[in-house]
C-alpha cells in the first residue's frame, strides 16, 4: 500500500497525522492542562483507605539499637540454667558482629512477673509497660535480614537493606494523606543524642514525590523553631508575603518537577504553623496531672516524655505518622549493649518506661487508642551468647534472628503473646514474623492493601513489602 495512504496503526499515529498535524498539538496542550490540573490538586489531602481500617494514625516507638527481648518481653529459664556454658549444638549455629564461637551463653539478671488480667510477664526493668500489658499484643518470634544497625535499619523502615526507598512513614502519607492542614503529616522526633547509624535516609521519602517526605522535629522544649511572627510584622503582611512567593514559583512550576512543589507547600505550611500549631507544639498547657503521668519536668524521663505527650497531641490534630527514637549519637547512648547490658538496659528503660505506658494510657482514656495504632521495637535483640569486655561485665550482641516487638491500639486486640522464640531465645521459632509481615500488618489496620499501594518507579511497580507479606491475623 502506498505510504501516503497507508492506515494508522495506532492512536499516536492518528492523532499526529490528523488535521496536518494539528490533533497532536491539540493532544499535547490538552495532557499539558491536565498535568497541570493534577499538580495543583494537594497531594497530601486525606484519601480514602482501600478496605475498612481499624486505624487512622500511627506512633511508632523506635527503640534504636536492639533492645534484648532478654531482658524485657521474653523470659528464658534454661538460658540461666546454662549461663556461663557453651551453646548447646541442639539450637543450631548463628552469626554475630562480635561474638566469637568460643562464647558463653549469658543468663539475665532481671525477673519476671506477671501483669494484667492475661497474666503476660514482663521484665522488672519496664513495670509502667507492664501495668497497660492488657493493651499489648507482644509479637516475641520477629526476626530480620541483617545483623548490622545501618542494614538493619533500613529494612525496619523501609523493607529494604540498602537506603534510597521510602520509609513506612512516607509510604503512609502516600497511601492516605493527612488530616492534618496546619501540622506535618509526617513527623520524625530523634533522640537527642545524636544520629543513628543509617542516618536521615531511613526515614526518607525515596523514590517518592518529595512532598511525603518527614518533617523532623528539634528536642527540648522548642521542637519547631521560629514559629512566632518576626517583631513588627502583622498576620496580613506576613500572608501577602507567602502568597506573593507562592505566585511566583507556581508562575515557573514544570508539571513533574516534584521537589520544587514540596519547597511551595513547605511555605505554605511553614505559615500555617506559625499562625495555628503553636498551641498544639507547647505542652505546658496540658494539666499538670498529664505532665506528671508522662514524667515531664523530672529525670530521666523528661525528653522522652516530653515526644510521647508532643506525639499524642500530634495524632489527635490530624498527623497520620509519627515516629519517637529512643537512643541516639555512638553505642552505648542507645539500646545498644555490647560491653554492660546491666548498666545500659536499666539506663534506657529509665527514660523510656514511663513515657511509653504513659501514652498508652492517655490514648485510651481519650478514647484514641482504638484508631491510632502504636508500635515498639527495635531493629534487631540481642544475643544469648556473651560479649564481654576486659572488665567483666556482661554484654550482648546483635541478633536478628528472635525477638520481641509489640503493638497496641487501632484495632488490636490486647493482652495476649504470639509467636515464641526456642528456649535460650536464639531462633524465632513458633509464627515467625519478618519485618515484612509487620509492615503488612501496620497498612492492613490502616486499611491499605500491600499490593495496590504501589508506586511505579524505574519501570517497577514498587511497593513497602518488597517481597509479599503477611497479615498477622491472631491480632485483630
Amino acid at each position: 500500500m502506498p505510504e501516503h495512504v497507508r492506515i494508522n496503526r495506532n492512536r499516536r499515529e492518528f492523532l499526529r497525522d490528523s488535521f496536518a498535524g494539528f490533533g497532536s498539538l491539540a493532544y499535547l496542550h490538552m495532557a499539558h492542562a491536565e498535568a497541570l490540573r493534577a499538580a495543583a490538586t494537594d497531594p497530601l489531602a486525606p484519601k480514602p483507605p482501600h478496605m475498612k481500617a481499624t486505624a487512622k494514625s500511627v506512633i511508632f516507638l523506635f527503640m534504636a539499637g536492639g533492645p534484648s527481648h532478654l531482658e524485657t518481653f521474653d523470659p528464658k529459664p534454661l538460658l540461666n540454667k546454662l549461663n556461663g556454658q557453651p551453646r548447646p549444638k541442639e539450637f543450631g549455629e548463628a552469626k554475630y558482629q562480635f561474638v566469637k564461637g568460643n562464647a558463653a551463653l549469658l543468663g539475665t539478671k532481671r525477673t519476671f512477673q506477671r501483669y494484667g488480667k492475661s497474666g503476660t510477664e514482663v521484665s522488672d526493668l519496664l513495670p509502667h509497660i507492664g501495668g497497660v500489658v492488657d493493651d499489648l499484643a507482644i509479637l516475641r518470634s520477629c526476626h530480620g535480614d541483617m545483623v548490622v544497625h545501618s542494614a538493619a535499619q533500613y529494612q525496619l523502615f523501609s523493607g529494604r537493606v540498602i537506603p534510597g526507598f521510602p520509609s513506612m512513614g512516607s509510604w503512609v502519607t502516600y497511601g492516605l494523606g493527612s488530616e492534618a492542614e496546619s501540622l506535618p503529616a509526617y513527623v520524625v522526633m530523634p533522640d537527642p543524642d545524636g544520629a543513628l547509624e543509617a542516618g536521615q535516609p531511613m526515614y526518607m521519602n525515596g523514590f517518592l514525590p518529595a512532598v511525603y517526605q518527614p518533617t523532623t522535629f528539634r528536642p527540648g522544649a522548642n521542637p519547631v523553631l521560629n514559629l512566632d511572627l518576626p517583631k513588627g510584622v502583622d498576620f496580613n503582611e506576613r500572608k501577602n508575603t507567602v502568597s506573593l512567593i507562592r505566585d511566583l514559583n507556581q508562575a515557573t512550576l514544570a508539571p513533574e518537577d516534584y521537589e520544587f512543589d514540596a519547597r511551595i507547600r513547605a511555605y505554605d505550611l511553614a505559615f500555617k504553623m506559625q499562625t495555628e500549631a503553636p498551641e498544639t507544639l507547647d505542652i505546658s498547657n496540658e494539666p499538670q496531672e498529664t505532665l506528671d503521668l508522662y514524667g515531664v519536668g523530672k529525670e530521666p524521663t523528661d525528653d522522652y516524655g516530653r515526644r510521647c505527650l508532643l506525639a499524642r497531641r500530634l495524632v489527635e490534630q490530624g498527623t497520620r505518622f509519627v515516629c519517637v527514637v529512643s537512643g541516639g549519637g555512638p553505642g552505648e547512648l542507645q539500646w545498644d549493649a555490647h560491653s554492660d547490658i546491666e548498666e545500659n538496659h536499666i539506663r534506657m528503660a529509665a527514660q523510656t518506661d514511663q513515657p511509653v505506658a504513659a501514652l498508652i494510657k492517655d490514648l485510651k482514656r481519650r478514647g484514641m487508642l482504638d484508631e491510632t495504632l502504636v508500635v515498639w521495637g527495635g531493629e534487631f535483640g540481642r544475643s544469648p551468647e556473651a560479649q564481654t569486655d576486659r572488665d567483666g561485665k556482661g554484654g550482648r550482641d546483635h541478633h536478628n534472628l528472635g525477638f520481641t516487638m509489640w503493638m497496641a491500639g487501632g484495632g488490636v486486640q490486647g493482652g495476649q503473646v504470639i509467636g515464641a522464640t526456642d528456649e535460650i531465645g536464639l531462633r524465632a521459632v513458633e509464627k515467625p514474623f519478618h519485618f515484612r509481615d509487620i509492615h503488612t500488618t501496620m497498612l492492613h489496620a490502616l486499611g491499605l492493601d500491600q499490593d495496590r499501594l504501589n508506586y511505579l518507579h524505574l519501570g517497577r511497580n514498587e511497593r513497602l513489602t518488597q517481597l509479599h507479606g503477611s497479615v498477622i491475623q491472631e491480632l485483630f
